[in-house]
C-alpha cells in the first residue's frame, strides 16, 4: 500500500511521492527558545518523529531539518527581564528543550541549525527578492516583503489577500506600502544589545522570522523538498509568508505540507502566554516519560488532545500492559535482540494502517490485538506463539518510540517506586516461607492484602513476581 499523508496546501490526502526517489527532505519549525518547554511544544515533535520512524522503516532514507529560532523580540525582552545576555537565555532555553525531546525518546534531527548561524544565507535570499521586485527597502534596516507582488499569496491557507489584517508583528506599519506586507529584516533599536544586530547592505539589523525557515530549508535541503512540517498555528502567517517568499525567489520548496494540532485544555490551546503550559520537566517529576510520549503519540496527530486529570493515568495504565506482557513474555522465551525488532516484518493492518496518514489509533488498535493473543499464550505456556507475538508488539510500539524493551522505565524521581518494591518484596518473602511449611492461611492473607493495595501476585517456575492492577477502566485481556 502506498503511503498517503493530508497535504495541508490542497487539503486532502496524496500519495506520496519523494522528490529523489528512496530519499525524503523533511523540514520542521523546531522552537523558538524564548522559554523551558511545555508538553504543547512536544506534541509538533512527537508527532514528526513518528513520522520519521516510519519512513525510515519503510526504507526510505530521511534528512530531517528542525530548526531553532535563536533570536527573536520575545527572546531578547525576557532575556533583558532576566539580566542575561540574549544569546545565553536562548542557549539555555536550547539545552532544555534538547533534553526534553531526549527524554521523551525523539530520534535526533539530521540538522538543527540554528537562525544566528545562516544570517548569510537569509541576505542572499532577501537580496534576491529585492532585486526581483518582491522585496523592498523602507527604512535604515528595514526590509518588506511586498504581497501584492506576489498573485498566489495566501494560496497556502486559502485566503484572499484582501480578507487579511495587517501583519502584526512591525511597528511601523506607515512605512509599508501595503499594511499586510511582512518584514524580512526589522533595523536594530537603541535599547536593544547591539550583538543582536548584523550589517546588510540594507543596512544594520536582525532578521524577520519567516526568512530564517526559507533560508535554513534551501540550505539544508535544497531549493525543491519533499515535506514541510510544524504546528498548527503556524499555518499563518509564518508558512504563508514562509511559502511566498521561496516561491517568489523562484524555489519550488515543499512538495507536502503537514501540521500537527494542538494540546488544549478546557478548549483552548496550551501556550505560555495562557498560564496553561505544564512543563515538562515539572511533568516528568511525577510521569514516566514513556507514558507522555504515549499520551502525546497516542492520538492522530491532525487531532487536537484535550488534557485533564485522566490523560496521563489513562495512559499511565496502557502502558503498564505493554510493559507487564513485554516483561512477562521476555522472562518465558528470552529477550529479542533490537535488530530482530527493527528488521521485523510487521503486520499487514498495521502497515496499512500507518500508511493512511499515520492513522495511530487503527495502528494501536492492531497491537492490542496482538498484546491479548501473547497474554493467551502466555497462560497456554504455548512459548512458540507467545515469542511470535512479543516480536510484533515489540516491532509495532517501535515504529511509534514506545518498545517497552528500549526504554529505562523510571520517571525523575524513583524514590516512590524504589520503596513499593522493598515493602512488597518483604511480603513476598514473608509469604514464600508460609508456603514453604505449607501455612497457606497465612500466605493467602498476604496475597489478599497485596490485592487490596493494587499488587497481583503471579506465581510462576521461578518464584513470585507482581506488578501493579490495572484500572477499573481498562479493558482487561
Amino acid at each position: 500500500m502506498t503511503l498517503r499523508l493530508y497535504d495541508t496546501a490542497t487539503r486532502d490526502l496524496r500519495d506520496f511521492e519523494p522528490v529523489n526517489k528512496g530519499e525524503v527532505g523533511l523540514y520542521v519549525c523546531g522552537a523558538t527558545v524564548q522559554g523551558a518547554p511545555h508538553i504543547g511544544h512536544m506534541r509538533f515533535s512527537v508527532a514528526f518523529d513518528v513520522l520519521v520512524r516510519w519512513l525510515r522503516r519503510t526504507g526510505l532514507r530521511v534528512t530531517y531539518v528542525r530548526n531553532v529560532t535563536d533570536i527573536d523580540d520575545k527572546i531578547i525582552a525576557k532575556s533583558a527581564a532576566a539580566g542575561e545576555p540574549w544569546w545565553a537565555w536562548a542557549a539555555i532555553n536550547e539545552r532544555a528543550f534538547s533534553d526534553a525531546y531526549t527524554s521523551l525518546g525523539n530520534l535526533p534531527a539530521t540538522y538543527e541549525p540554528r537562525a544566528t548561524g545562516h544570517v548569510t544565507d537569509m541576505i542572499d535570499l532577501m537580496e534576491r527578492l529585492v532585486a526581483a521586485g518582491h522585496a523592498y527597502q523602507a527604512a535604515e534596516g528595514d526590509v518588506y516583503f511586498d504581497v501584492r507582488s506576489w498573485k498566489d499569496y495566501g494560496s497556502l491557507t486559502n485566503q484572499r489577500l484582501e480578507d487579511l489584517a495587517p501583519a502584526q508583528d512591525e511597528a511601523q506599519v506607515s512605512a509599508k506600502r501595503d499594511p499586510r506586507d511582512f518584514a524580512l529584516w526589522k533595523s536594530a533599536k537603541p535599547d536593544e544589545p547591539e550583538t543582536a544586530s548584523w550589517p546588510t547592505p540594507f543596512g544594520r539589523g536582525r532578521p524577520g522570522w519567516h526568512l530564517e525557515c526559507s533560508a535554513m530549508a534551501r540550505r539544508y535541503l535544497g531549493e525543491t523538498f519533499d515535506i514541510h512540517g510544524g504546528g498548527l498555528d503556524l499555518r499563518f502567517p509564518h508558512h504563508e509568508n514562509e511559502q511566498a517568499q521561496s516561491h517568489a525567489a523562484g524555489y519550488g520548496f515543499a512538495r507536502y505540507w503537514m501540521h500537527s494540532a494542538w494540546v488544549t485544555q478546557g478548549g483552548a490551546k496550551m501556550s505560555k502566554s495562557l498560564g496553561n503550559g505544564l512543563l515538562v520537566s515539572e511533568v516528568l517529576e511525577h510521569t514516566r516519560p514513556a507514558v507522555l510520549r504515549f499520551a502525546l503519540a497516542s492520538v492522530h496527530y491532525r487531532s487536537m488532545i484535550e488534557w485533564t486529570t485522566d490523560t496521563v493515568g489513562d495512559a499511565d495504565a496502557t502502558w503498564d500492559r505493554f510493559l507487564g506482557f513485554v516483561d512477562r513474555a521476555t522472562e518465558r522465551v528470552g529477550a529479542l535482540p533490537d535488530d530482530v525488532v527493527t528488521g521485523a516484518e510487521l503486520p499487514e493492518a498495521f502497515v496499512a494502517a500507518m500508511n493512511d496518514d499515520l492513522n495511530v489509533s487503527a495502528a494501536l488498535a492492531v497491537v492490542h490485538e496482538r498484546l491479548k493473543a501473547g497474554n493467551s499464550a502466555l497462560a497456554e505456556r504455548d512459548d512458540h506463539s507467545t515469542r511470535a507475538e512479543l516480536l510484533a508488539v515489540r516491532s509495532m510500539l517501535d515504529v511509534l518510540g514506545l518498545d517497552p524493551g528500549r526504554w529505562t522505565d523510571t520517571s525523575g524521581d524513583n524514590r516512590y517506586a524504589t520503596a513499593l518494591d522493598a515493602l512488597v518484596t518483604c511480603e513476598l518473602e514473608a509469604r514464600a516461607d508460609a508456603r514453604a511449611v505449607r501455612d497457606f492461611a497465612t500466605s493467602d492473607a498476604i496475597r489478599d492484602r497485596l490485592a487490596r493495595a493494587g499488587i497481583v501476585v503471579e506465581d510462576s517456575a521461578t518464584g513470585a513476581r507482581w506488578t501493579l492492577a490495572a484500572t477499573p477502566t481498562e479493558d482487561q485481556n
